[in-house]
């Protein structure tokens, strides 16, 4: 009921504004507006009277000045009738703002809803949605699939959900429904055998090393699923096939893709039967680095910034007795203390010790 007073107030005070606003009244009339308009006409028939007195004008002359006169007069009379019927009178103005009003209230009546309770900003379902937690959210879908089982839409948007908080194997069966209520893709096919695959762990999966193979062969430039191909059957040991799907999918990059490094180490590791070379090989060049630096070092000196670089290849590759022999020649290079801060602090934190094989 207070709803109606607050509309109906309010709805009055918007009516009368229009109606103050629609009467005819005069703003800012100068006192030449409002003169007596057959002033001009009586100076005109003055001067008319003067002038034929002073024989400027004949009394012919005269006469039909006034004659003349008189028509001007009769003719500004007419144009100041009665106003012009294209303005809107105040009944006809009260009744428009009154019927608009009435209109208005019966309408939000009929199709409204005045008796609604208040809902606060927080309760609303968009602003709780955005505040709304994965869990919850994924809740939410589960209950709304329950009750209504076909809809695609749900079920696209609960399995990535799902996959992201670790529910592997609901992720699958959720990617499964997914894949039988629409047209399979080689993606729906990836993203269901990953599912599968992070919820089977080491033990690894058949249906998701069948899937993805029917993936790879309905999309012959799909890198995901060759992807996943060569990294389980490398972890199986089938290295011939998994060399294949590697090089596969290096075949299908641009240069620039984020994978492309861990699938040339891959593909390295399937090409020599499981042995990672690329930490090895690696490892010699930069062996070979620091053996060229050593012998410049050893033989013509350098700054103390490269004995330090130098001590610090050998501690990397942990080798200690070459850091040690480094170390050594550093401080016969450089004896003063002040000149070796970073280095010794460094080369004692490392277990090297000062002044350990002087030559």
């Amino acid at each position: 009921m207070i709803f109606w007073f607050i509309a109906i107030a309010v709805t009055a005070i918007a009516c009368a504004a229009l109606l103050y606003a629609g009467r005819r009244r005069v703003v800012n009339g100068s006192t030449a507006e409002t003169a007596d308009a057959n002033s001009h006409f009586r100076l005109v028939l003055a001067g008319i009277d003067a002038d034929l007195a002073a024989g400027k004008i004949g009394a012919e002359e005269a006469v039909g000045a006034k004659g003349e006169l008189a028509r001007e007069m009769l003719r500004a009379k007419a144009d100041t009738g009665p106003a012009a019927s294209g303005e809107i009178g105040r009944g006809a103005l009260v009744a428009g703002i009154g019927l608009v009003a009435v209109t208005a209230l019966a309408l939000y009546g009929l199709l409204g809803s005045p008796n609604m309770p208040t809902q606060p900003l927080a309760g609303r379902a968009d602003v709780a949605a955005q505040n709304m937690s994965l869990e919850a959210a994924i809740a939410r879908i589960e209950a709304q699939l329950a009750t209504n089982p076909e809809d695609l839409r749900g079920w696209t948007v609960l399995a990535p959900a799902l996959l992201e908080v670790g529910r592997y194997a609901d992720a699958a069966d959720a990617y499964g429904r997914v894949i039988d209520l629409s047209a399979p893709t080689a993606q729906l096919l990836a993203d269901r055998a990953e599912a599968l695959l992070l919820a089977a762990g080491d033990a690894g999966s058949e249906e998701a090393m069948g899937l993805l193979r029917a993936a790879a062969e309905m999309d012959p430039k799909h890198v995901q699923s060759r992807l996943y191909l060569a990294a389980e059957l490398t972890r199986m040991g089938q290295y011939e096939e998994a060399a294949r799907f590697w090089q596969a999918a290096i075949d299908l990059a641009k240069g620039d893709e984020v994978w492309l490094t861990a699938a040339r180490q891959g593909l390295s590791v399937a090409q020599n039967d499981g042995v990672d070379t690329t930490v090895q090989e690696q490892a010699e060049m930069i062996r070979g680095m620091v053996d060229g630096l050593t012998s410049r070092l050893y033989a013509d000196g350098g700054t103390i910034e490269e004995w330090a670089q130098l001590v610090r290849s050998y501690i990397v590759l942990g080798d200690l007795p070459n850091a040690q022999t480094a170390y050594d020649r550093a401080v016969v290079a450089y004896p003063l203390a002040f000149d070796r801060g970073e280095l010794d602090s460094m080369a004692l934190g490392a277990g090297l010790k000062l002044n350990g094989d002087q030559r």
